[in-house]
């Protein structure tokens, strides 16, 4: 399995509202694709900024390829993101190999 991670950060005052429109956006079309095997969302607020790190599992490149299109590095973003994350977006995501994946 791989893990597919982004990170990004937006104001503290927008955390709330970013996460939804994660799960309407990023979320909503991972769980849609494919191969997709779940998505993590990780914030953490550190002052007036929220980070953010997204997590999305797969069983393939080929399951990301259909997800992110043929560059598989380079990050997904939707028409609102620049409304809300903090500038430069990063253009880049990093793969994991996920060696381990427990349930609680």
């Amino acid at each position: 399995m791989i893990a597919r991670v982004w990170k990004g950060a937006t104001p503290a005052t927008k955390a709330d509202e970013y996460l939804e429109y994660l799960k309407r956006t990023g979320v909503s079309q991972c769980l849609g694709t494919p191969g997709n095997r779940g998505v993590n969302i990780l914030r953490r607020i550190v002052g007036e900024r929220a980070e953010f790190v997204f997590v999305s599992r797969w069983e393939s490149r080929d399951a990301i390829s259909a997800f992110a299109g043929p560059d598989l590095d380079k990050a997904v973003y939707y028409p609102e993101d620049e409304a809300f994350l903090l500038a430069p977006l990063d253009p880049h995501v990093e793969h994991f190999d996920l060696l381990v994946d427990e349930g609680v």
